[in-house]
């Protein structure tokens, strides 16, 4: 399996429900560092996983969507814990459909697999992988 990964970050707000999260159910707020993996079986006719500028650019865009954002005030997270865990499902849901868009060149109908980490601190990281396409797209 061939994989390439690219990095960005983006700053947010949130706080969470329930006692298990303790002092963060107050308002507080996280930089994450987002690792996003591509994989595939075999390499495209290039001799790429993914062009390499077009995965970082839509990373960028993505990530754009969230960065500087209070996430309890967003429509789409009404109601949700926003954890870290919550959030890697969240970015490779978007990914995967800008993927299925086309977004990352014609070569990138041949991924079979995405992973996205988002690391919390030096000492904490989540991710969420699953299978490319998507059932539906």
């Amino acid at each position: 399996m061939f994989s390439l990964t690219v990095r960005d970050h983006f700053m947010i707000a949130h706080s969470f429900k329930g006692a298990t999260f303790g002092p963060a159910q107050a308002l507080h707020g996280a930089t994450y560092v987002v690792d996003v993996e591509f994989l595939r079986p075999e390499l495209d006719a290039d001799g790429l996983v993914v062009d390499i500028g077009l995965a970082s650019d839509v990373l960028k865009e993505t990530l754009g969507r969230y960065n500087y954002k209070n996430l309890d005030e967003m429509a789409e997270f009404e109601g949700a814990n926003t954890t870290t865990e919550f959030m890697a499902k969240t970015i490779f849901d978007r990914l995967a459909e800008r993927v299925a868009a086309g977004d990352l060149g014609a070569g990138a109908a041949g991924l079979s697999r995405l992973k996205v980490t988002l690391g919390e601190s030096h000492v904490a990281w989540a991710s969420y992988e699953g299978a490319l396409p998507l059932d539906g797209a």
